[in-house]
């Protein structure tokens, strides 16, 4: 069980997910949060994550670290995604076990899923048929780090658990247009033709595929409660089990933005896995659902790219 004084690694703390999670603990009054940039600590140098490990003897880490992008991104590099990402998570969770570390939370995607998973998609679809081609290669990663702390639970009896955020949104998100998500590239692209006065805006793919969508601190707040109340081998979803098209994502993120401009959609760019919907049926079940809307969510983000544009990942 984690104590308030418990000293907490958060690896990943400035991305879209680890930042999300530092606000949740700090708002849960955990105060003694342990935090390295990139700069300050490469996780895919080996001697320099023991030496940090063993210098500050952390008693939990979150790894929420990780090289992530869009389709793109994912087509273009594959052996970057697998090498970097294999790199880190092996680094971090065996000097985890190392130094041991009371409880370790690693954060995958529900990309490791088969492409055609039964939908709404259950923990126990993994490994039960191909994987989606345009992110395989992270989604092999992410399934080689969630076995590990599967494994290390079962030789070790070290206390490691996983989950599985959906497609996440909100603060700190990254609007770089050729690595970014749907989300914060859609709402990028509808800012600035708003700003601009452009009369339309291309998306990718026919805007069919269905998506689920949760707000970056839903996200955070769950991964916070799962730290404080579970402690099982299998790792657990993480979403809201709603499902929304493509086209209708876009047309919530076009009205948040308030542009009046039309969307052309291009059929030629890849629409990605035709549908990725979680169950949460285990988590509903341990006790927690989530809070925020799809609709209040986007405005959320919105207001924070706006205020946030000079500085965001662009």
């Amino acid at each position: 069980m984690l104590k308030k004084e418990d000293k907490i690694y958060v690896a990943g703390h400035r991305g879209l997910v680890g930042s999300a999670i530092v606000r949740n603990l700090q708002a849960k009054g955990y105060r003694n949060l342990v935090m390295r940039t990139h700069g300050e600590l490469d996780l895919t140098d080996q001697a320099a994550v023991r030496s940090f490990f063993e210098q500050e003897r952390p008693d939990a880490v979150v790894l929420a670290a990780a090289k992530v992008g869009g389709i793109n991104a994912n087509n273009t590099t594959p052996a970057e995604f697998a090498y970097e990402n294999m790199q880190i998570q092996c680094n971090v969770i065996e000097s985890s076990h190392r130094f041991h570390v009371k409880k370790l939370l690693f954060l995958g995607s529900t990309c490791i899923y088969p492409r055609m998973a039964p939908q709404p998609i259950p923990e126990d679809a993994l490994l039960t048929g191909p994987l989606e081609e345009t992110n395989e290669a992270y989604a092999i990663a992410k399934i080689a780090g969630l076995e590990m702390c599967k494994f290390y639970k079962r030789q070790y009896g070290d206390d490691f658990i996983s989950c599985m955020p959906t497609n996440l949104y909100g603060p700190h998100d990254n609007y770089e247009l050729s690595g970014s998500h749907v989300m914060p590239a859609m709402i990028r692209k509808f800012h600035e033709a708003k700003v601009s006065g452009a009369p339309s805006v291309e998306l990718w793919g026919t805007g069919t595929p269905l998506r689920e969508f949760l707000y970056v601190d839903d996200m955070a707040d769950a991964c916070v409660f799962l730290l404080e109340n579970y402690d099982g081998e299998q790792h657990v979803n993480i979403g809201t089990g709603k499902e929304v098209t493509i086209r209708q994502l876009a047309e919530t993120v076009k009205e948040a933005v308030g542009y009046e401009g039309e969307i052309v959609w291009n059929p030629d760019m890849p629409d990605g896995t035709p549908r990725k919907l979680t169950n949460v049926d285990k988590l509903h079940g341990l006790g927690w659902t989530h809070k925020v809307e799809l609709q209040e969510g986007v405005r959320l983000a919105y207001e924070w790219f706006r205020e946030n544009a000079d500085h965001a990942r662009m």
